[in-house]
């Protein structure tokens, strides 16, 4: 049986981030994903294992190595969970620009 982490899990973490930034740009096997980083193989492994689990990224047996790629549509689900609080973020920033003019125009 596979187990199934929670995406939110698995971007908590610095390293899988920058792991599914490196496979925004293109497709990658776990030997050139760990030369970026300054980890143990077995720990990107474990990385991608995660990544993997949570579906945020897929891979790919070609040959004797394994390609990984990022899943676009499980980031996609991500972005839409986040756009609720981008709204708000959004929201709270514009009342922050009108106190501060309003303060600069008082002044």
């Amino acid at each position: 049986m596979k187990l199934r982490r929670d995406p939110f899990q698995a971007i908590a973490d610095p390293t899988r981030r920058a792991i599914l930034v490196l496979l925004a740009a293109q497709t990658m096997t776990a030997g050139a994903i760990a030369n970026n980083f300054d980890a143990a193989r077995p720990t990107i492994s474990k990385h991608l294992q995660v990544l993997n689990e949570c579906e945020l990224i897929t891979s790919q047996q070609k040959g004797r190595e394994i390609h990984y790629e990022l899943k676009i549509d499980k980031m996609k689900e991500i972005d839409i969970w986040l756009e609720q609080f981008r709204k708000i973020w959004e929201s709270r920033f514009n009342q922050l620009d009108d106190v501060l003019k309003n303060s600069k125009t008082k002044k």
